[in-house]
């Protein structure tokens, strides 16, 4: 007779052959698993307390999650959803990012002001680096050169030599940036500001801001208008963005920086995760607890799918 917990990690264990989007809700301290064939949740895992930020290895033979509540990086078995280890990580760990090296996770530690620099292989802390108040956002340039934290109090991008784990330049944006991220071979650097209502372009080899979009909602109050995540298509020619309590994803034209479109969502849109070659977007809507998924290329919801409460992170996972 089997054990109860090798029969628990069994019923747990992954479909074969399946696309996945993997959920994190934030209220239910679990990760909700869809397959993307079928568009439901076929696994619910659970987590340590109000996880957040989720990322895969690159090879997706474990799964990173920020137990943000629980002050800790978890180091999940995808195939079981066994938590192999824990990562120390810093107090409240939000965000991160996985370095190309595949070794080296950049935190950001919301309680500390810190940015924290863990290597995943030697379980241990190699790095903290002092950033703005409140840090949230983390980005990493494809070279793996520059790394950056956005600090929701002091409104600003921070960019870290990631050679010397050294500040090189700091810069302003709107009111509490949220989310980062490298673009168009890591020559421009774009910073969602929630409170602000807009996203930053930066060049990225002068750190000087090179443009400004700002998202209106029609028949909606400019302060539900709150860029948070945002994801990019096929060769960075669009970025969808996440506009917060608006319950809206804005369409942005990434060459002239015009808003083309709006799709509505669930409520509070949060972040998003696209399909194996971005024909569908998955957004985690916080307080309708659900995800929606936008067809691409027709700029249309198609379906919502019920996860847990308050989903906050989405990764993608491809068929094993």
């Amino acid at each position: 007779m089997k054990s109860a917990p090798l029969i628990a990690l069994l019923l747990l264990a992954a479909p074969a052959g399946a696309d996945e989007i993997w959920v994190t809700n934030e209220k239910d301290d679990t990760i909700s698993v869809i397959d993307i064939a079928t568009l439901e949740v076929v696994r619910t895992i659970p987590t340590g307390e109000r996880p957040r930020g989720i990322t895969f290895s690159h090879d997706y033979s474990v799964v990173y999650i920020c137990a943000s509540d629980s002050d800790a990086v978890q180091v999940m078995d995808p195939v079981t959803g066994e938590i192999l280890h824990d990562l120390p990580s810093g107090e409240d760990p939000e965000q991160f990012v996985l370095h190309p090296d595949n070794r080296h996770l950049y935190i950001a530690n919301e309680d500390d002001a810190i940015t924290t620099v863990v290597d995943v292989e030697t379980r241990s802390v190699v790095a903290q680096i002092d950033v703005g108040i409140e840090p949230e956002g983390m980005a990493v340039s494809p070279d793996g050169k520059i790394a950056i934290t956005t600090s929701e109090t002091t409104n600003m991008a921070h960019w870290i030599d990631t050679e010397t784990r050294q500040l090189f330049a700091n810069t302003l944006v709107d009111s509490r940036p949220r989310h980062a991220e490298f673009v168009k071979d890591g020559t421009e650097l774009w910073v969602s500001s929630e409170i602000g209502g807009t996203i930053t372009i930066f060049d990225v080899a002068t750190q000087t801001e090179k443009a400004k979009i700002a998202f209106e909602v029609p028949n909606m109050h400019p302060d539900r208008v709150q860029p948070v995540g945002f994801e990019f298509t096929n060769g960075d020619t669009h970025a969808f963005v996440a506009l917060g309590p608006s319950n809206h994803v804005a369409v942005v034209n990434a060459e002239t920086y015009e808003v083309e479109d709006l799709i509505l969502v669930g409520r509070r849109v949060w972040h998003m995760a696209f399909n194996a070659d971005r024909s569908l977007l998955f957004t985690t809507n916080g307080v309708s607890g659900d995800v929606t998924v936008v067809d691409v290329a027709r700029r249309e919801a198609l379906k919502s799918i019920k996860v847990g409460r308050f989903p906050w992170g989405a990764a993608f996972r491809p068929a094993q």
